[in-house]
């Protein structure tokens, strides 16, 4: 054994050498930018997340503009129905003139270089606020939500969308899904299955923006949400979802999950995803306003964070933000 001192050190002293034994490096080509759809005119502000809003279709085509002119691949897209288009069947989700529906078109006739995610599941259409269709005791029941779920993706399929992200956590939807978009043509439509979604109280901000949270209630989504003290359950949950034909697996939440994302790709090895998600967003954009952190450099070492996890991308508020700041850093 050597008695010369050991100097880790020396390979942080310069920029030159640190970057040189860099281990992960975050790009814009690691960025997913969720957005919020409205029926209204213009944008309105989203109070529990500063600086996010719901847009109109005129206005996602703006924020699609300069998601393009900062090289963001692709675009989430989430709705908030009105309450009056809301039911127990859902039946608004898989409408031909629908919002998602329209709004994907309207992406994809003017950028179809842009990728387009969109979220399947049913919470944004029921008036009880919960994934899925319920029963006279209000048990979100499987079989019958997952036909609707098929309805809505392969409506979302036909706009032009094209990725399909199932996030309901209902049982055998993506080999349903899968099987349904292979029978109708729909070959080249890819699933990003939200196959280890946990039943995390880090949602609130997410389901005011969409106007899910009053419907909701008081009731929670733990009957098929995971339950957030399990791991070995998540690679179960993937490993279903990829047996069914999923094209990708998503993590959600994100930092709080980031020992799942690291064990789903060391076991998978597939392409995995995580959601930094609306309350994760919320609690870094309210230290920053108050002063308490730096918001540019805690949101790139958050994001930093999911790559060194393993995660190949990330759906983050932040998008259009980090985007800049990693322009502006190269």
């Amino acid at each position: 054994m050597s008695l010369l001192p050991i100097r880790p050190r020396r390979m942080r002293r310069d920029e030159f050498s640190r970057r040189l034994m860099r281990e992960h490096v975050l790009t814009t080509d690691d960025l997913i930018w969720p957005l919020f759809v409205h029926e209204h005119d213009g944008r309105a502000a989203v109070p529990s997340m500063p600086g996010v809003e719901r847009v109109s279709i005129d206005e996602l085509l703006r924020s699609a503009e300069r998601a393009c002119a900062l090289r963001i691949p692709a675009l989430a897209l989430f709705p908030v129905t009105a309450p009056e288009a809301k039911s127990l069947d859902a039946a608004a989700a898989w409408a031909d003139d629908g919002l998602v529906q329209r709004a994907v078109r309207a992406l994809k006739q003017r950028f179809p270089q842009l990728g387009v995610i969109t979220d399947v599941a049913l919470d944004p259409y029921t008036a009880h606020g919960q994934d899925g269709l319920v029963d006279d005791g209000s048990y979100v029941v499987n079989d019958a939500t997952v036909a609707a779920l098929v309805r809505q993706a392969l409506s979302h399929a036909a706009a032009g969308a094209d990725v399909v992200a199932p996030s309901d956590m209902m049982d055998g939807r993506i080999g349903a899904i899968r099987d349904a978009l292979e029978r109708d043509g729909f070959v080249h439509t890819r699933i990003l299955a939200y196959a280890a979604k946990y039943a995390s109280a880090f949602y609130g901000p997410f389901r005011d923006a969409v106007g899910s949270a009053a419907a909701l209630g008081k009731a929670d989504k733990t009957t098929y949400q995971m339950d957030p003290a399990n791991s070995d359950e998540a690679l179960r949950e993937v490993e279903l979802d990829l047996d069914e034909g999923a094209d990708m697996v998503m993590v959600k939440p994100g930092l709080p999950y980031l020992d799942i994302v690291r064990r789903v790709k060391e076991h998978f090895g597939v392409p995995t995803f995580a959601y930094q998600v609306s309350g994760e967003y919320a609690m870094l954009k309210a230290a920053a306003q108050q002063g308490w952190l730096d918001e540019r450099a805690c949101v790139l070492e958050s994001l930093t964070a999911f790559k060194r996890a393993g995660a190949d991308g990330v759906l983050t508020y932040f998008a259009a933000d980090a985007a800049r700041w990693l322009r502006e850093r190269d």
